[in-house]
């Protein structure tokens, strides 16, 4: 089997053996409905107040606040769509950024459909939001403003606790997206100053199929599933048990291992830019240089296509994206390139490279081998390039 070098941890992460191990027994021998009285069902439920510490401890938030869900794409249609029903009364105008997941833009889109009002705020080069820019866009029927904590695509670090600041000063609920944050980077709900903040298992070592949305006490907000009363009336449906233990024990052990795991990414992150930035002329940084994901790279490489140099780079057993991986197949150059006014024939030629706790110097190095191979390659047939040359 070919060795992969894989460089897409902001898709997914592959499942921890602890995690695995964690899970396994909630699969089969512990099989009992968390909503029923006797002694197996009581187990499941206490196994799931345990998860729920366990993520509560890693985002500082008390426990009776966190919520399960299916996904954090669920979490982040649940934030939008259920603030907007419930204080509908108030108002229905919304601020969604520029360079938000899909799950926050095409649910926000959905809204507009059903008479909201959507804001779509600009970003800098850098997909900086601008404290000042979301001020003056709030209005006073504005009910709910949604930013990212950190960009799935080019690693950039929102300045979230200065937008809640400002949205608290104006009544608005917050909402932050931190599927790419939490267990990856620090992130206390009390420091963001967050209304409701997303969070998905898949994206910290754990399983696939399992989300949560914080709520912060006093928040309205509409139920996102009507049923049997699950998640304190919040979210119906029978508990994903095995899934939510994952999610818990993977929340456990990034408080354990997170900043050493950052400091690591970073040195490795940083020797594969620099490698790519020696080695191949005509490549462009995107993102911010300093309020950054320690694990993450976004370039583009100038002339060629991205998905050419990404099928090139399976062939070699590597791993990685051209954008998100939730809108693979789609042609259209990524939305938070153009956001952050990048032109579109640059755009086509981004490449996101991702880092893990097990990516090695080893790798790194020959990724930066290998696509300076293929870039050369791509580009001695490419006519664009041969004109810009």
């Amino acid at each position: 089997m070919k060795k992969i070098t894989y460089l897409d941890h902001a898709a997914t992460t592959p499942v921890r053996p602890e995690v695995l191990k964690a899970m396994l027994p909630w699969f089969s021998e512990n099989y009992g409905n968390p909503s029923s009285l006797y002694s197996i069902g009581r187990e499941s439920k206490g196994t799931i107040a345990k998860a729920r510490e366990q993520l509560a401890r890693l985002v500082n938030a008390p426990a009776d606040r966190v919520f399960f869900t299916g996904c954090g794409t669920e979490a982040d249609n649940w934030a939008v769509k259920g603030t907007a029903f419930a204080n509908s009364g108030k108002g229905k105008h919304i601020i969604v950024s520029a360079i938000e997941h899909h799950a926050v833009l095409d649910t926000a889109e959905s809204l507009h459909g059903l008479g909201f009002d959507i804001t779509i705020l600009p970003v800098d080069r850098y997909g900086l939001v601008d404290p000042d820019t979301l001020k003056h866009a709030i209005r006073d029927d504005t009910i709910l403003v949604s930013v990212m904590h950190a960009n799935n695509e080019v690693g950039t670090i929102e300045p979230a606790a200065e937008i809640s600041a400002i949205c608290r000063d104006k009544g608005v609920i917050f909402h932050v997206d931190a599927v790419q944050t939490v267990g990856n980077y620090p992130v206390d709900v009390d420091e963001l100053g967050c209304d409701l903040l997303s969070a998905s298992g898949h994206k910290l070592y754990g399983p696939k199929g399992v989300g949560a949305l914080f709520i912060r006490k006093g928040t309205r907000i509409k139920s996102r599933l009507n049923g049997g009363g699950q998640e304190r009336n919040r979210r119906a449906g029978t508990e994903n048990i095995a899934g939510i233990v994952g999610f818990g024990k993977a929340a456990e052990l990034a408080i354990e291992e997170m900043r050493g795991a950052m400091e690591r990414s970073s040195k490795l992150r940083d020797r594969l830019r620099d490698g790519i930035l020696e080695r191949i002329p005509d490549v462009r940084l995107n993102g911010h240089p300093t309020k950054q994901l320690p694990n993450n790279l976004n370039v583009s490489i100038e002339g060629i296509e991205g998905e050419s140099i990404l099928l090139r780079l399976d062939m070699k057993g590597i791993c990685a994206s051209t954008g998100s991986a939730c809108t693979t197949g789609n042609l259209e150059p990524s939305h938070v390139l153009l956001a952050m006014g990048i032109p579109h024939e640059i755009c086509h030629g981004s490449q996101r490279f991702t880092l893990g706790r097990a990516t090695t110097q080893e790798e790194i190095d020959y990724t930066v081998d290998a696509l300076e191979e293929i870039v050369k390659t791509l580009r001695a047939m490419s006519p664009m390039y041969q004109r810009n040359a």
